[in-house]
């Protein structure tokens, strides 16, 4: 494609969304509700281990667990009677441990007893399981056991002891701190590491160690806290986790090195083995929070073993790597916690010359994201935006508009090359020419079709493309926005001139903008609309008067109520009256819809409705201290 003449492309294209690497995942079930009392141990009912077996858990005492979790479920969660309950219950597990670790039911109840469980218990637990350490950490149920004990460290860690000792806790010798279990943990991981790493359970073990180890948990696994056993859903780590940071001792900090110096013993099997690799993904989102500079080390063992590979056809070998489905994954990684200084040099010996076959490839697509993802800097985007952008049209024709939308994030970022890339935005839709179609580009990127597509017309290759008619562009509803298409304009009403998607936006009719609202994705770009540092407040004042007259259908939307919420905090006193006026309308079917009753809670309808002046005076006072905050962050 490129700035010149119009594309050889199809005239008529509806862009795909782009590439996918869906992981699907199981949920755990519910347990059945129980008497709202301290249930009694298990009669004799536990099973003995068979010889050269584990021990099974018989079906008295898997229900005397399932009784003692749905007590504690109905107690209150603070008082001595469920304090006791814990206890005595917890008591039970420890004799059992093992048997309910590698029950399918056991195991879940496990997990969900040891998110209530004290210092003290949980530690006899994990020591219970500790001699058995290996069998559990492979087993398809006890690993979620193993996670769950390793995610109540943050919980846990440095809370004060138990003043009393009990007896069980000294017959075995002294108990282990949950510091020195933790610890114990990770040098018995160490000593077989290569095996947790390659094993598909245990994998799971090691990369929750390393995010307690280097205090910070990523989203991924934040949400399986409670024990929810969703083998598929951490295949790889998210390529942007959020994290949170918890103290650690500096004892932990110190494993967690010694443990990532593990990586560079077999660093080949971490990079081409599936399983394996996902733990290196995981030790060096860590390691860029905690430890950089071991992390930037960790980094050039990586790069000096691919780069130290038989060269490919095409030049480097780095580009072999980039087009494998496992090592691509970790490459990804790397680019993301990579330095500008780095991201230059792979560049120039590496990606130079090959962006627009990279960007075409199935696989290789997706580390090249990353890589524009991770620019910074002017020196790097500039080379890298020439090469690129002439096959902007073929790169999105192709399915791989996440490659564009990367290339727009960077020139959003770094600030350059933001109409350059517009304006070739504009000619893939083929809504350049004539100046007309223009206004129409917001519709078109919402949805990634070009014009003829979106608009249904037929025209031949080489004809002159027609003008815009807007009779015809305000008849017809707006097509579904894509997850995408909304990223797009995102990071198009951030350029510093975003004017033309404005006036796109402005020319929608009421229905339309209201669909945008109601949209999953389509409701972040109003969200931008309003939070833009280059959006004025006269030019949004502008877009949002189209919604007048639907303001009902967006509060009783699940996505445009919070569009309303987000137009409402920001609005002066005269745009409230006017959206308070027209809910007040209808306020009886307001206040019973489920989502449109937060709205009038918001909006305070009911005493916009009976105390019209109590009203303006405290929307006033709101408005004033809105005021004050705003000069106060300013300054």
């Amino acid at each position: 494609m490129g700035l010149g003449p119009r594309s050889p492309h199809q005239a008529g294209r509806r862009f795909p969304a782009g590439g996918k690497r869906g992981r699907g995942a199981k949920g755990s079930g519910r347990l059945p509700p129980g008497r709202q009392r301290q249930p009694c141990p298990p009669p004799d009912g536990r099973s003995e281990p068979a010889p050269d077996a584990h021990p099974h858990l018989s079906p008295e005492a898997l229900g005397y667990f399932r009784r003692a979790l749905s007590a504690l479920k109905e107690v209150p969660e603070t008082g001595e009677e469920r304090e006791l309950m814990v206890h005595n219950v917890l008591k039970e597990v420890e004799a059992q441990a093992l048997a309910l670790a590698t029950n399918r039911a056991g195991s879940e109840m496990l997990q969900e007893l040891l998110g209530f469980s004290p210092l003290k218990p949980l530690c006899r637990v994990w020591a219970a399981l500790r001699p058995n350490l290996r069998f559990v950490a492979c087993h398809r149920c006890g690993v979620h056991v193993l996670q769950s004990a390793l995610l109540q460290l943050p919980r846990l860690l440095g809370s004060p002891a138990e003043e009393e000792e009990e007896e069980e806790d000294g017959k075995d010798g002294p108990l282990e701190t949950l510091e020195e279990l933790g610890l114990g943990l990770a040098a018995e991981v160490c000593d077989d590491f290569l095996f947790y790493c390659g094993d598909t359970h245990g994998s799971f073990v090691v990369r929750t160690l390393l995010q307690v180890l280097g205090g910070t948990l990523l989203e991924s696994e934040r949400a399986r806290h409670r024990g929810s056993q969703l083998p598929e859903a951490q295949r790889a780590p998210s390529r942007e986790c959020k994290a949170t940071d918890f103290e650690v001792p500096e004892t932990f900090l110190n494993c967690l090195q010694n443990l990532s110096s593990c990586f560079l013993k077999d660093i080949a099997v971490f990079i081409t083995d599936k399983i394996s690799s996902f733990c290196l993904q995981v030790a060096l989102q860590i390691l860029h929070r905690k430890l950089p500079q071991f992390c930037a080390h960790l980094c050039n063992a990586v790069m000096g073993y691919l780069s130290s590979r038989n060269s490919s056809a095409d030049g480097s070998p780095l580009l072999l790597f980039l087009r494998d489905q496992t090592s691509s994954r970790l490459l990804e990684q790397v680019l993301l916690v990579s330095e500008p200084p780095r991201l230059q040099s792979l560049f120039e010996d590496h990606f130079q010359g090959q962006l627009q076959t990279l960007a075409a490839h199935p696989i290789a697509n997706f580390p090249l994201q990353r890589f524009l993802d991770a620019i910074t800097t002017p020196e790097l985007l500039s080379p890298v935006f020439e090469e690129l952008s002439p096959a902007l049209e073929a790169v999105l024709a192709q399915g791989h508009s996440g490659v564009v939308i990367a290339l727009v994030g960077a020139c959003h970022r770094v600030g350059i090359h933001q109409a350059q890339v517009l304006q070739l935005l504009l000619e893939a839709f083929h809504c350049a020419e004539p100046s007309s179609r223009q206004v129409a580009c917001v519709p078109l990127f919402a949805t990634l079709m070009t014009y003829e597509v979106y608009y249904g017309l037929a025209e031949e290759e080489g004809a002159v493309p027609a003008e815009h008619q807007v009779e015809m562009a305000t008849a017809r509803d707006l097509g579904e926005v894509t997850v995408l298409g909304s990223l797009l304009l995102q990071h198009l009403l951030h350029f510093s001139s975003p004017g033309l998607i404005l006036r796109s936006l402005g020319a929608l009719t009421g229905p339309q903008l209201l669909t945008l609202a109601q949209s999953p994705a389509g409701s972040h770009v109003l969200d931008a609309v309003l939070t833009s540092p280059s959006v004025t407040r006269k030019q949004c004042r502008r877009v949002l008067k189209t919604l007048k007259g639907q303001y009902m259908a967006m509060a009783c939307s699940r996505h445009g109520s919070r569009v309303l919420d987000a137009i409402w905090s920001g609005a002066a006193l005269g745009a409230r009256k006017e959206i308070a006026a027209e809910l007040g309308a209808r306020n009886q079917e307001l206040i019973r819809d489920p989502f449109g009753h937060h709205v009038a809670r918001n909006v305070a309808l009911t005493t916009f409705l009976k105390r019209r002046e109590a009203w303006e005076q405290q929307q006033g006072a709101v408005a004033k201290r809105r005021r004050a905050l705003n000069s106060i962050l300013e300054d």
